[in-house]
């Protein structure tokens, strides 16, 4: 299904398939050879999206473009199914594993791989070539690696990333109710969401 949203229609590359269930939302651009799978959500919130030629989007794939952090995918570029693309950028030839998420801000480069339920948190940079094992978590510039037991390691670099202001554009402290707020009026102007013919 194609989405007007915020006024923008996607522009899908006449070789491209998108599946009849997936979404495909906003400001997106999709290239030639493009795959997008059932299930799959590609929503530019109030930010762009790019795919880029002979990428596949497999089934239940989240991609949400933001206005402070679209999302490049570059080409030849797998998206594994039940993968979190978040106001990110990635490389060419890239692969992005079952379950991974990557949060607004991460850069993917050329060639790396985000194995099973790996995590690139906010504004982490992701060198070209490099694999982030299953279910570990990347975190900094560039990007340190940690197994998921080492919360308190992980959490003395993340939280100098601002994670609270890149995601949802308030400041620490703030609390819960201003997210809640914040986000409940972000996603309210889907209410004028129109379906593309």
């Amino acid at each position: 299904m194609l989405i007007e949203h915020r006024g923008k229609r996607p522009d899908i590359a006449a070789s491209a398939l998108i599946s009849s269930t997936a979404v495909v939302s906003g400001d997106v651009t999709i290239a030639h050879g493009v795959r997008v799978l059932h299930g799959a959500i590609i929503t530019a919130e109030d930010g762009a999206i790019h795919i880029g030629e002979n990428t596949v989007v497999m089934e239940n794939a989240v991609i949400r473009g933001r206005e402070s952090h679209p999302v490049a995918i570059g080409r030849d570029v797998m998206i594994g199914p039940h993968s979190h693309i978040n106001g990110a950028t990635i490389g060419d030839e890239a692969f992005i594993a079952t379950g991974a998420s990557l949060f607004p801000g991460a850069v993917i480069g050329d060639g790396a791989e985000v194995r099973i339920n790996a995590v690139v948190q906010v504004n982490t940079v992701v060198d070209a070539g490099l694999v982030i094992p299953i279910a570990w978590v990347a975190v900094g510039n560039p990007a340190q690696l940690f197994s998921p037991d080492r919360h308190d390691e992980i959490w003395a670099v993340q939280r100098t990333l601002d994670f609270v202001g890149t995601v949802y554009g308030i400041k620490p402290g703030d609390g819960m109710p201003a997210i809640m707020r914040k986000q409940s009026d972000w996603f309210g102007s889907h209410a004028n969401d129109s379906e593309v013919e």
